[in-house]
């Protein structure tokens, strides 16, 4: 399912978000505070824009940021696992693997440029407040929609190294 163009990787998808990107990805901007429990990890979204420096970060000390933060940046399409060419296989995974956890679409100041919402639509939004970017070890369902498969991999352009 498509929400902006027919083919996702169309020149119509230049500029798309990726919902669960790295704090040290170009352009990274926080969207989310993660809460919840470690078993049970939820996202409150922010409602408006807010940067978090460098300094901000360090101030977590030995806690890793993207235990406290969601991130989104720009999608880096072919360097990343989960792009196929075409697609995001990880939204497509999280739709095909998670339950929603919400029965109304969140706020998210993401949504006009995210490519899981492109490509998925409405359904990726019921799911997304229980992503992660680090992924709880007991969360067993959420770790299997999150790691790419071989053929994902290999398409990539990274066989497993």
């Amino acid at each position: 399912m498509s929400h902006g163009t027919d083919e996702a990787s169309g020149p119509d998808s230049q500029g798309l978000s990726c919902p669960s990107a790295q704090p040290d990805m170009d352009g990274a901007r926080v969207f989310g505070v993660i809460t919840g429990t470690p078993d049970a990890p939820r996202i409150a979204y922010l409602k408006r824009e807010a940067v978090v420096t460098r300094a901000v970060m360090a101030k977590l000390g030995p806690v890793q940021p993207t235990q406290v933060f969601r991130f989104a940046a720009r999608c880096e399409e072919a360097r990343c696992a989960h792009f196929d060419g075409e697609r995001c296989m990880l939204a497509q995974r999280i739709v095909a693997k998670l339950n929603p956890v919400v029965d109304a679409v969140p706020p998210c100041l993401i949504r006009p440029t995210c490519r899981w919402y492109a490509e998925q639509g409405a359904d990726a939004c019921y799911r997304c407040p229980q992503v992660v970017t680090m992924i709880p070890r007991a969360n067993d369902r959420l770790n299997e929609a999150a790691l790419p498969t071989g053929a994902e991999r290999r398409a990539a352009g990274d066989a497993g190294d």
